[in-house]
């Protein structure tokens, strides 16, 4: 696995499960804490099993990504290139319960593994816009998505 050069290093950050009468309390954001960039919206996504979502880079929204219900996959990768591209994978869930912070310029994909349905959690510094975000085929990165560890 390679590394993601400084100035846009992925951030994780161990998040706080708190036991209380009649369920928990999951920690996902402040505003005091690291990676937080400003608010622009919050959304989850819910992703099935064994369903990727991939390629896609964002120019500007830096991301905060938190995974409440279920297992996913993240891959990440700078740009890539034919045969050297150096991808990072980081797998969320409840028994690995922590916020990817991840910079503008990074690109990502994701994939459900677990039978239920998994939620994920974005906190985007901005709202969404489609004039800042760039997309590519899962065929056009040389990832293996069917090796999992």
């Amino acid at each position: 696995m390679g590394e993601i050069r400084k100035e846009k290093q992925i951030v994780l950050t161990p998040l706080d499960i708190i036991e209380a009468p009649g369920g928990e309390v999951m920690h996902a954001m402040k505003a005091s804490s690291p990676g937080f960039h400003g608010f622009g919206e919050a959304y989850f996504s819910v992703i099935d099993y064994g369903v990727i979502r991939a390629w896609k880079k964002h120019n500007r929204m830096t991301m905060n990504l938190v995974v409440p219900v279920g297992q996913v996959r993240f891959v990440f990768c700078e740009e890539p290139g034919p045969g050297s591209s150096s991808f990072k994978e980081i797998i969320l869930s409840r028994e690995n319960y922590q916020r990817i912070t991840v910079p503008p310029g990074i690109w990502f994909g994701f994939q459900g593994l677990d039978a239920r349905p998994s939620v994920l959690l974005n906190l985007a510094s901005i709202e969404h816009d489609p004039k800042e975000v760039e997309r590519r085929q899962i065929s056009e990165m040389d990832f293996d998505w069917s090796n999992q560890e």
